[in-house]
Order: C-alpha cells, then structure tokens, then sequence
C-alpha cells in the first residue's frame, strides 16, 4: 500500500512537471497580460507584434495569465 502511495505522489509530480514545461503562445505587445495554449486563439488576433512560443513556466514568470477564451 506504501508503494501505491509513492507511485502515485511521483506519477503526480511527474504530470505537473511536464505539464509547467509545455509550450504556450504570448503576444509581446506592450498591453499583453495572457498566455494562450493554441496559436490560432482568438485572443491573439489582435496581437500587434509577432506571437512567441514560450515554455508556460516563462509565461508565467512573465506575470502572464490563461486566456478567458480558454479557461
């Protein structure tokens, strides 16, 4: 039962791990506030310089949040 209960707790760490590390889209624009988690989001039409790609950790360090048109 231990065993099941550290499987479990590193299968979790894992997914959130990997999960931080994926890949989002930010607009640089000088009023962006978002991440978005497609390129093609409806959020980013407006964008005014060229949409990055970023890790969503550095999204995230950027202040950056999820976009409304995708929570």
């Amino acid at each position: 039962m231990k065993l099941l209960y550290i499987s479990s707790s590193i299968i979790i760490l894992l997914f959130f791990t990997s999960f931080n590390n994926s890949n989002v889209y930010i607009c640089k624009g000088k009023g962006s506030k978002r991440y978005h988690y497609t390129k093609h989001c409806r959020g980013l039409s407006n964008c005014s310089t060229k949409v990055y790609e970023v890790k969503l950790s550095k999204a995230k360090a950027l202040k950056r949040t999820l976009c409304g048109w995708e929570d």
